[in-house]
């Protein structure tokens, strides 16, 4: 079962089943399955912007932001040991949120010359493996 909850200002026209089929894709690919929970918000530039700037220390807006609840790939810090995904009691793996700017899927897909839902797959599937621990 994997339970993604997706949420939307209301000013942005998203298929949300895209998007949940984005995740769903993304899981099949990395061979995740069982019970998985995650988040996909489709915000607004202003609030992108100020989560870009609280999190990442980045005066500007990104297209997508990710927010894992455990960040599984190795700690630079040897000292720090590693648990990895804590199991929870439900044994549902709760994966985190991603952020998804709707401006800046408008603009990248008028620049790539794809739809706006295509840009948003790819984000989605972009923001999974970084859920996952796969770093670029």
């Amino acid at each position: 079962m994997i339970n993604i909850i997706v949420s939307s200002d209301p000013r942005y026209f998203v298929n949300n089943n895209a998007i949940r089929m984005a995740v769903a894709d993304a899981l099949r690919r990395y061979r995740i399955t069982g019970k998985v929970e995650l988040g996909v918000s489709i915000i607004g530039d202003r609030k992108m912007h100020e989560l870009n700037r609280k999190f990442r220390g980045i005066d500007s807006t990104t297209d997508i932001l990710s927010f894992a609840l455990e960040d599984p790939s190795p700690s630079s810090l040897q000292h720090v040991p590693r648990i990895g995904f804590v199991a929870s009691p439900d044994r549902i793996l709760r994966l985190g949120d991603i952020v998804i700017s709707y401006p800046q899927v408008v603009e990248d897909a008028s620049i790539e010359g794809i739809s706006v839902e295509e840009e948003i797959r790819i984000l989605v599937e972009h923001g999974v493996s970084h859920l996952l621990g796969v770093h670029h």
